[in-house]
């Protein structure tokens, strides 16, 4: 990997690497974290890099260029791009209805009271459209959210009792019959009344299956890997790779770190599975990642691969939210995000910074970011030309302020 002096594009080398310093001083050291990687690139070169830490603590194994980590919610922006290169082929418009492609989600009804299976409900005031699975906002809701007897019913029409370990049983559940399971259940409110995080965008990678008849691992293979040369980006780790996949770490209620997820055959990331979600499931690595977010920065194209036109990423990462609504604005309140909630609206599959001074972060106005559930995150600037990655391996991902303290020290590197 080729990496350019930050001085070269306006960053300081010694105030980026505080921040790995700083990760050292406060979270690996004290062993709050097993390790760290970070990635920094600005007008289109990879200025800083650096892996700390262990991938594997038990058998004292480093992070290092080829660790594979579990990026969980970091799926959904490859899955808003799948989709939305469908959208580019006229196959769809996001006013479309689900119940269009899905006729499962036809006259869907909202919650009003009871517990599963008793309902109460009541019709919803309008259908879902594309659009709403694109942005939360379509009644859905997410197992790990623990806020209602609507989430509580998706952990038992699934049989788990731990969200962060499957959003289905051992069960052979693909995502044809995950959908329809979904689909069975009320929706938390009327589309576009509120902003809820979900499993919206795993119906969004069942859309893509529908509309163009693969899979959604072949899909994301043959259209946005392969392209991109993402070779080990996969929703499982083959045989001659497991040597690279990092440990993903729980902290327990005594604030001691333990084994979620092992990085060897005993992982559920060690063979194919029948549930390849969009919303989480993939394993990648930094380098192969920031290939998939500098193709964004770029406006679509890498290394003369074409993903997305221009256009269409540009309508991806305008706020998509009702009467241009942040996330605090439509009640998002209580339940769980990867980002803060002011100041930040929703595009297609990305939060988006709409006021930087309402969600107390440097990152510019149209900005867009996401993160994962074992604290990995990234984010796009494209007013500064720069993107940002950060991996690790420790859930849940906001027990400490790693990302606003990345985003913090980032912008502080600034010199130009």
């Amino acid at each position: 990997m080729k990496i350019e002096k930050p001085e070269s594009v306006g960053l300081s080398s010694e105030r980026l690497k505080d921040f790995d310093k700083m990760l050292m001083e406060k979270y690996i050291g004290p062993s709050k974290l097993s390790g760290t990687q970070t990635l920094i690139a600005r007008k289109g070169s990879i200025v800083h890099f650096h892996s700390q830490g262990k991938r594997d603590l038990e058998n004292n194994l480093p992070v290092d260029e080829n660790t594979l980590f579990r990026i969980y919610s970091m799926t959904k922006p490859v899955t808003g791009v799948a989709l939305m290169q469908l959208f580019e082929k006229g196959f769809f418009q996001l006013s479309d209805p689900v119940s269009k492609f899905l006729p499962e989600f036809k006259n869907q009804e909202v919650y009003v009271s009871g517990s599963f299976p008793l309902f109460m409900t009541e019709p919803a005031k309008r259908q879902m459209v594309i659009r709403d699975l694109l942005t939360h906002t379509s009644g859905l809701s997410y197992s790990i959210n623990f806020r209602s007897h609507v989430d509580d019913a998706y952990r038992k029409i699934f049989q788990i009792s731990d969200p962060t370990k499957s959003l289905v049983s051992k069960d052979k559940v693909d995502l044809e019959e995950f959908t329809k399971r979904i689909a069975s259940l009320p929706l938390e409110f009327s589309p576009g009344e509120q902003w809820l995080y979900s499993v919206s965008i795993d119906i969004c990678a069942r859309l893509v299956e529908v509309i163009s008849g693969k899979k959604i691992d072949q899909y994301f293979e043959d259209h946005i890997f392969k392209p991109l040369k993402m070779e080990k980006t996969s929703f499982y780790v083959k045989e001659n790779d497991l040597k690279d996949l990092a440990v993903c770490y729980h902290r327990d209620e005594n604030k001691k770190i333990t084994i979620h997820d092992p990085g060897d055959t005993k992982s559920r990331y060690s063979a194919p599975r029948d549930f390849n979600g969009g919303g989480s499931g993939l394993i990648s690595n930094a380098k192969e990642y920031y290939r998939f977010l500098q193709m964004l920065l770029n406006g679509g194209e890498l290394d003369g691969e074409r993903i997305l036109s221009r256009k269409t990423i540009e309508l991806m990462t305008l706020n998509h939210l009702p009467d241009s609504q942040t996330m605090a604005d439509m009640g998002s309140s209580g339940s769980f995000s990867e980002v803060r909630y002011h100041g930040m609206g929703y595009g297609l599959s990305m939060a988006v910074t709409t006021d930087p001074a309402a969600s107390q972060s440097p990152l510019s106005k149209g900005s867009y970011n996401w993160g994962g559930m074992a604290s990995t995150y990234f984010w796009i600037d494209p007013k500064e030309d720069l993107l940002a990655i950060f991996m690790t391996q420790f859930i849940p991902s906001d027990a400490f302020p790693l990302r606003p303290q990345m985003a913090t020290m980032v912008y502080g590197s600034f010199i130009d």
